[in-house]
């Protein structure tokens, strides 16, 4: 049959048209990472980003003290954050070093108000000059120290009890070469049992979030007095500790401490009595407020760690600019809270103090 020029061409381009769409069906058949209908949210590297889901933690603090020296207070101050499983997730430590000069010849006692070493910073002159392992790294103190919280974060409490040490330069320093290789050749005996007394926090606070926190650690010293006998002097020290943790910028979980150390040492320098080495919190009923302190009249007289736990929760939602700027009145020579739920719910002892060292662990965080 023969095809007129009309029909041949009509003819040629049908063809063309199958084989287009036969070539079409053909690649989209092989092509493996065609998506599908279905559309997913991803985060920027391509994978699903499901709705977070809200988790429960537990923020605990604990301390352990150094020996009392020519009246020298070593504090070292644990904060940890532990998940359901009781696994850390977050840990903090700081440690406070604060000290009075004597001089008995002119009877003169001076207190250094110092900065706590996270504080200091490169300004703490650790850095070139301790190489517990001799490995040549010698990392200032906050450098070892960060090394040593990442280190502790992902282990559980029976993990932190089991870390061993060895005797190197008069220095409890890790075995673990893990923990030195990252740099941390210090002693570390104080920072385990500071952790493992957070974790054991009989007085621990919980909170729930799906978000990111940043954890804090405030702490601020004082002179709290001299006192001089026949046999030498007591020299006494008010360090306020308190540590909080922030979810978009506001507090979500806080908590609060006070250490009050008296040291008596002889007039030859040598201290005879070192104190309770127990906070405010852990001495419980044993500080003695109990009773006692009724500021704003109300009959309500609670022992001091009761006291602070109200305020622990009544920052709970502030910011630490809130915190820092609440109103407080002088009553009995004591700056109390004007704020009525804070003063129903037992808190009229001096908040000022407290104010000042939550406010900081707030700008602390990190």
């Amino acid at each position: 049959m023969k095809m007129n020029k009309k029909t041949l061409i009509i003819a040629v381009v049908a063809v063309v048209v199958v084989l287009a769409v036969v070539l079409a069906l053909v690649l989209a058949g092989g092509n493996k990472e065609t998506p599908t209908t279905t559309t997913r949210t991803t985060t920027t590297t391509g994978k699903p980003n499901p709705t977070p889901t809200e988790k429960e933690y537990t923020l605990g603090m604990g301390f352990a003290f150094g020996e009392h020296t020519n009246a020298q207070i070593n504090a070292t101050i644990a904060v940890v954050v532990l998940d359901a499983n009781g696994v850390i997730v977050d840990c903090k430590l700081d440690a406070v070093q604060n000290k009075y000069t004597l001089d008995f010849d002119n009877e003169t006692f001076n207190f250094s108000v110092l900065e706590t070493k996270m504080e200091l910073g490169d300004r703490y002159g650790m850095a070139g000059k301790v190489d517990n392992n001799g490995d040549g790294v010698m990392l200032e103190w906050y450098d070892q120290v960060y090394a040593l919280e990442s280190y502790l974060e992902g282990k559980t409490l029976a993990q932190v009890q089991a870390i061993e040490t060895q005797l190197v330069n008069n220095h409890y320093i890790a075995k673990d070469e893990a923990l030195l290789e990252a740099g941390c050749t210090i002693q570390i005996t104080d920072f385990i049992a500071a952790v493992v007394k957070a974790c054991n926090d009989d007085q621990s606070v919980k909170f729930s979030t799906s978000k990111e926190f940043t954890v804090g650690i405030g702490a601020n010293s004082a002179d709290n007095g001299t006192a001089y006998n026949d046999n030498g002097v007591t020299v006494k020290m008010n360090v306020d500790f308190a540590a909080t943790v922030v979810v978009d910028g506001k507090i979500v979980a806080a908590l609060n401490d006070a250490y009050q150390p008296a040291v008596s040492i002889d007039w030859d320098n040598v201290v005879t009595n070192a104190g309770d080495q127990r906070t405010k919190r852990e001495k419980k009923e044993d500080y003695g407020m109990a009773g006692k302190v009724d500021n704003n009249g109300d009959g309500v007289k609670l022992e001091w760690y009761l006291q602070s736990a109200a305020f622990s929760a009544h920052v709970v939602g502030m910011t630490g600019a809130e915190v820092a700027a609440m109103e407080t009145e002088l009553v009995n020579d004591h700056y109390i809270s004007t704020d009525a739920d804070l003063l129903n719910a037992g808190c009229s002892m001096q908040i000022t103090g407290l104010m000042a060292v939550v406010a900081e662990s707030v700008t602390n965080g990190r």
